[in-house]
């Protein structure tokens, strides 16, 4: 059976959104620094895809004879949408790990953000 107009539509659709998203748009490359943190980008990624199309009645006559003549015309589009919105930045060092958010917190978020850092601390200055 001969494949439908409307499926190379969106094999083409889907193969060029499969060139512009990879795994490294979600999870950047990560970052070395100077001071031997590394760091990774992290955004997220969302796209829509449509395709469709029809079969026409036409007033001129339609070629039917041919491997791939159609009894009506057939008419189609397909289009497909990408957002990429950065989340934050995983920083890694020899002593933490640490998500640091690309927008801002509210303060209680903040707050609880920093109580492993801060828990740490008083650990060492205690332990001194």
């Amino acid at each position: 059976m001969d494949k439908h107009p409307i499926e190379n539509l969106m094999a083409a659709t889907m193969e060029n959104l499969r060139e512009m998203i990879d795994v490294n748009t979600v999870i950047g490359e990560p970052i070395a620094t100077a001071d031997g943190s590394t760091v990774v980008p992290i955004s997220r990624v969302s796209f829509g895809f449509v395709s469709g199309g029809g079969e026409y009645n036409c007033p001129r006559p339609v070629k039917t004879d041919g491997p791939d003549s159609r009894a009506l015309p057939f008419a189609g589009g397909s289009g497909a949408g990408v957002t990429v919105q950065p989340l934050g930045f995983l920083v890694t060092n020899r002593d933490q790990v640490r998500l640091l958010p690309a927008q801002s917190y509210q303060p209680i978020d903040r707050i609880i953000e920093l109580i492993p850092q801060t828990l740490s601390e008083i650990k060492n200055a205690l332990g001194k």
